[in-house]
């Protein structure tokens, strides 16, 4: 069925009912940033949108400001995690995504076991790890004078760390990468339900491995976790891996792609950190906030008003990062980027769902702009190449040639 077949909830009042263009699941060719972003900021504060979720009938709320995003953010018993997703509901199942279905009080329990694992201290220790990494991938091009970022570095070096921290073979990451792209970018839900399978059963397969040959590795180790006095079962373990993989393997990839597109447009910028690379940590945290490229979803549980509208339950509301994160409410010249800025931002979440991969995430961030503008001269866009764009739930650069030299 497609979105027509469905009719809009009797309590959304027609004028707020829009298409909303960051979450098409279709290529385009205008900057979201820059922008879509400052023209949805005339609108509504929260708007009616019939395709911001992936999933028919794809219909949800979405937020204009950041302030009334934080407040759903932070409320959780009237906006609530579980099945916010439907990736188990599309096989007929109910497991959770783990930790991010989860909702008061099992979230509590189960986020403390994790976070000594994504610890500052513990993503610390992996800074040769990722600096190697990066290095490597840069030697492969560097004396070409041009590489397509996106395949060749934006992609292999977030997703080849995760594989390593996962144990899973790095010879399977085109692969994996066809199922990630399928479970979060397409619009053919056959291909969605079939990539969702795929990843489950594999996931299984190696958990059962683990179990009977365990290794130094994050499945190894969700093995042996505990919550509530109880380890975890085979179900839990699995959750919380499906979600490693899928958040794993998409957002730094998208971060990276934004990042490096706005260095080779911004050469000033790009002078800037090569002469001061001191700057390049808090440099991350203002290009974050700029190119803020994530839409989660909440699900309302019990009835509510925000911004003016009634919300029901069952309802979705879509915490769109891009809109919050450059709300001009907040934010002096939001689209402008300020590298000494020090913005709080949402490109991570906010509250007890705060992104728990946020401190490699920096670090791989903060490496890879340290170590490409330390290893190449000054790098710009392709001549004529028009960049395209992909409007869903992580927003992507899908190509970026970069070319240096004469």
């Amino acid at each position: 069925m497609s979105e027509s077949d469905y009719p809009l909830p009797a309590h959304v009042p027609p004028e707020l009912v829009v298409t909303f263009p960051l979450t098409t699941r279709e290529i385009g060719y205008v900057h979201p940033h820059k922008e879509i972003v400052p023209q949805l900021h005339k609108g509504p504060d929260i708007v009616y949108a019939t395709n911001v979720f992936p999933v028919p009938p794809g219909g949800g709320w979405v937020i204009r400001r950041a302030e009334d995003m934080k407040k759903v953010y932070e409320n959780t018993t009237e906006f609530i995690k579980k099945g916010n997703s439907q990736f188990a509901s599309m096989l007929g199942e109910s497991w959770d995504a783990i930790p991010t279905e989860l909702d008061p009080p099992k979230h509590t329990s189960f986020r403390r076991a994790l976070e000594p694992i994504f610890s500052p201290r513990r993503m610390a220790a992996l800074e040769d790890k990722v600096s190697g990494r990066a290095s490597d991938l840069i030697a492969t091009f560097k004396d070409r004078g041009e590489v397509e970022f996106v395949k060749e570095f934006a992609i292999p070096f977030p997703v080849s760390i995760v594989l390593d921290l996962m144990g899973l073979p790095q010879e399977r990451m085109d692969e994996f990468m066809g199922w990630e792209h399928d479970i979060l970018h397409t619009t053919n839900m056959d291909h969605r339900r079939e990539a969702i399978r795929k990843l489950k059963n594999y996931l299984y397969e190696v958990i059962a491995d683990r179990k009977k040959n365990p290794g130094d590795d994050l499945i190894s180790n969700a093995l042996t976790l505990e919550s509530d006095g109880r380890k975890w079962t085979e179900e839990e373990v699995f959750g919380h891996c499906f979600n490693l993989f899928i958040g794993g393997l998409d957002t730094v990839t998208a971060n990276l792609g934004w990042h490096f597109h706005h260095l080779a447009t911004h050469p000033e910028d790009q002078r800037t950190l090569r002469e001061n690379p001191g700057m390049i940590e808090q440099a991350v945290l203002e290009l974050m906030r700029a190119y803020a490229a994530v839409t989660t979803i909440r699900i309302c549980a019990k009835e509510i008003e925000l911004c003016g509208v009634t919300i029901k339950p069952g309802d979705r509301v879509a915490l769109c990062t891009p809109l919050g994160s450059n709300d001009p409410e907040v934010y002096d010249d939001p689209t402008k980027v300020i590298l000494d800025r020090r913005p709080a931002h949402l490109s991570f979440g906010h509250s007890i769902h705060r992104c728990l991969g946020a401190h490699l995430a920096r670090r791989e961030l903060k490496v890879a702009i340290t170590d490409m503008l330390a290893e190449l001269p000054e790098f710009r866009v392709k001549e004529g190449f028009k960049v395209p764009y992909l409007m869903s739930g992580v927003m992507h650069i899908e190509e970026l040639p970069l070319v240096w030299g004469s």
